[in-house]
């Protein structure tokens, strides 16, 4: 331990400069940004782990997909061999005045690492970079490092890429370095991901846009039956009103309100919504959000009845429940609740389904040995409520493979908001313990 501990103390001021390297490309996956980033992004990786020694390193990619890094670290002879993930894509920065320091400048405030992407997920790749400096390129398992260029975009391609790459990819067990930790000084290993499928729904009551004066009371206009159509999405409560989800069971740990409140910067006086404890309405419950609705912006608002409208409408899906079956629920509501007869259709978005770990068995058993020994506490199991969609695909593929999956973020990081973040003390901890994981699966 102590030798290890030294080890990664040496590599972490170079893997804290090519995590900030990193950072500084706005490898933004969604369409509308430009995706030459994406394959610079790519392209930074796959020499990181050439210059760290890799036997062979790719940038690979199927028709119509992100470019993703795969990199080859042989095993000695009867160690098994670890598939350690992360991706390189992140979210888009959003309004940058809402972040105090600009988004893909990373900057270092009270012990974190400020931009987008800092932790979710350039933080993972970092950690996997730093096991492999720690042992001089030379690990005591057979690794495979696989950068994933498209999760932020549900992966839509993931399934070609692994039908293609499958040889490449195999492997006796995955670590996947893109979830949370329940607490700073909590280690957690997550055992239960919710899964994710949006859509886009398209409502229409006139041919043009009418007088509002001439019509307005007889006829009906396509944002304000928008308004009610999503509005039967929820009960009084705000659980999901939709039918058709299988019951997922509770998680053990459970979230304070107060610290609910504050980590989701609730204003004073909102009510929390739906039923059950906080952890199942996060973790094991359906959720339906909708993230946007195209409109008149207010200064350009006429008195015109709006001919259509569109919105976008998010469903995370719990264990349990195949989200080919969510989507097919969410656009049957959707359908069968139209109000006065107005025209909707829905057009499908991203998919991803849900997991649950079974996370018995001894290399579960030398992840939670690990952790032990680098927090001094003892690991919880905890859920996350977004999606990974490469677990499942992964699972599919890969059935006798076991499944980690580690946390380089915390509560306070705020992925995918402004002023996402990375915990420095925590994110050392997260590199060392991955470098003892590989000393202790060398020897089971």
């Amino acid at each position: 331990m102590s030798e290890l501990r030294a080890a990664v103390e040496r590599v972490l001021p170079s893997v804290r400069a090519d995590l900030e390297r990193l950072v500084r490309i706005p490898s933004v996956s969604v369409a509308d940004f430009d995706q030459a980033f994406v394959r610079q992004s790519a392209e930074a990786v796959a020499e990181l782990f050439r210059e760290v020694g890799a036997a062979d390193v790719q940038i690979l990619s199927v028709p119509d997909g992100a470019p993703a890094v795969v990199a080859k670290f042989p095993a000695p002879e009867g160690a098994p061999t670890a598939l350690l993930y992360a991706h390189h894509d992140v979210q888009p920065p959003g309004a940058e005045e809402l972040w105090e320091t600009s988004p893909f400048e990373p900057t270092e405030r009270d012990g974190r690492l400020y931009a987008r992407g800092a932790a979710d997920d350039k933080a993972g790749i970092a950690a996997h970079l730093a096991a492999l400096r720690a042992y001089d390129g030379k690990p005591p398992v057979g690794v495979t490092i696989f950068v994933e260029g498209e999760e932020e975009i549900g992966s839509p391609t993931l399934g070609k890429f692994l039908a293609a790459y499958k040889e490449q990819l195999s492997s006796d067990l995955m670590v996947l370095a893109d979830s949370s930790n329940w607490a700073i000084g909590q280690p957690a290993l997550t055992v239960s991901l919710r899964g994710l499928v949006d859509c886009y729904v398209n409502v229409r009551t006139l041919e043009k846009g009418v007088h509002s004066g001439m019509f307005g009371g007889a006829v009906p206009d396509a944002l304000t039956a928008m308004c009610r159509l999503m509005a039967t999405l929820h009960d009084d409560e705000g659980n999901v009103a939709i039918p058709g989800f299988a019951a997922a069971p509770d998680s053990d740990l459970d979230i304070p309100e107060d610290r609910m409140r504050e980590e989701a910067g609730m204003l004073d006086g909102v009510d929390l919504i739906g039923s059950g404890s906080l952890t199942s309405r996060v973790w094991t419950q359906p959720s339906v959000t909708v993230l946007a609705i195209d409109s008149p912006a207010t200064a350009k608002a006429s008195n015109t009845l709006q001919p259509s409208a569109r919105a976008k409408v998010s469903l995370r899906v719990p264990p349990g429940t195949d989200a080919k079956d969510a989507f097919a629920a969410l656009e049957k509501h959707l359908l069968d609740n139209a109000p006065w007869n107005v025209q909707v259709t829905v057009d499908p978005g991203e998919i991803g389904q849900p997991y649950a770990i079974d996370a018995t068995g001894p290399r579960y058993d030398a992840a939670r040995e690990a952790f032990a020994e680098v927090w001094g506490v003892e690991p919880v199991n905890m859920g996350i409520g977004g999606s990974v969609p490469f677990l499942a695909e992964f699972a599919d593929a890969f059935p006798g493979a076991a499944l980690l999956v580690t946390g380089v973020e915390d509560p306070a990081s705020g992925a995918h908001g402004p002023n996402e973040s990375l915990h420095l003390g925590e994110f050392e901890k997260v590199c060392l313990a991955e470098t003892l994981l590989l000393h202790k699966l060398s020897q089971l």
